[in-house]
């Protein structure tokens, strides 16, 4: 979700209901501090309220249930999400409220503990809370900035899901160009049967086999793709190895080049290319991970902090 010119209406509402929750507050536990007198509904009970815990009075408990049923609506976005058919509000717009609503909560939690920690149960919810606050802005923060260095940097950008695929791909590819260098040399074309010579005659020498002439470059390329090219394709985390390194890669294919034949020099810019496209798939799944491995402490305490929540509303009930 990128924060742009259409989130100004939430921002708005978020400012103007933190502004109203606070007046509120002070009309009703600090009307010493008003520079007028703001009237207040009965069911709020007398100005200030005889009760000393500021969460158990009724505007305390409103700010308490107005925040809890955000928490809810936020825990109900993973299942809105699965299932994009429902009519009941665009994705997109849920997921502004999401952000903008919990937002609101910020106000809303300090007001009903009165700007105060209160005991072990308080102060435990209050820690979840700023757990799944500071990680939902982190979150939030990588889907505004990550999408746009992913673009820059990572061109040969693909379907997430499809990247194994690919990766298998590549290293087959690679095993192919392996068979053709180890491959036997095509046996020559059988010659015309020579005319016998008489060995005693003056001047002729005995025929003998010129031996065929082999090729270094194919036991450098051979080597070259058994020690670095094929593990690194193959690997789990091509990042770990030398060629995961782009200026390492380029200097082994450089010096590569210089020592095969011409004739493999179009094979070894295609095992570069393979290896430079592995290159960008690692840093795509690595850009993934982070923009998405936020979740994994996000969205288990956000419902470890509703349920908690729920409990504490709970045994205040029953307390009081």
């Amino acid at each position: 979700m990128i924060l742009d010119r259409n989130h100004w209406p939430w921002f708005g509402f978020v400012l103007v209901a933190s502004a109203a929750a606070g007046l509120l507050y002070l009309a009703n536990f600090h009307p010493d501090l008003l520079p007028f007198h703001l009237p207040l509904p009965a069911f709020l009970g007398p100005t200030p309220p005889l009760r000393g815990t500021i969460g158990g009075s009724p505007l305390g408990l409103i700010y308490g249930t107005v925040a809890l049923l955000i928490f809810v609506f936020a825990a109900l976005l993973g299942a809105r999400r699965k299932k994009p058919a429902w009519r009941i509000g665009r994705v997109q717009v849920w997921l502004k409220a999401h952000i903008w609503l919990t937002l609101l909560t910020v106000p809303l939690i300090a007001l009903h503990c009165g700007f105060s920690a209160g005991g072990p149960m308080t102060q435990l919810l209050l820690v979840l809370y700023a757990v799944v606050m500071v990680s939902g802005f982190y979150g939030l923060a990588l889907q505004h900035f990550l999408p746009r260095i992913m673009k820059e940097q990572i061109p040969l950008e693909t379907i997430f899901e499809q990247i194994p695929h690919i990766l298998k791909t590549l290293h087959e590819a690679a095993q192919k160009l392996r068979q053709t260098v180890v491959a036997p040399p095509a046996a020559p074309a059988p010659a015309a049967a020579p005319v016998a010579a008489d060995p005693n005659a003056p001047g002729v020498a005995p025929a003998s086999a010129e031996p065929a002439k082999v090729d270094p470059s194919t036991d450098i390329l051979k080597q070259f793709l058994d020690q670095e090219a094929l593990p690194y394709l193959a690997a789990k985390r091509g990042d770990k190895l030398r060629l995961g390194s782009q200026r390492v890669a380029d200097d082994y294919f450089r010096a590569l080049k210089v020592s095969v034949t011409t004739q493999w020099h179009a094979d070894v810019e295609r095992l570069q290319n393979w290896c430079g496209e592995r290159r960008q798939l690692d840093l795509q799944t690595r850009y993934q991970h982070w923009l998405h491995g936020w979740l994994f402490v996000h969205a288990p305490i956000s419902f470890v902090l509703l349920a908690l929540t729920v409990w504490h509303v709970i045994v205040t009930v029953w307390r009081y």
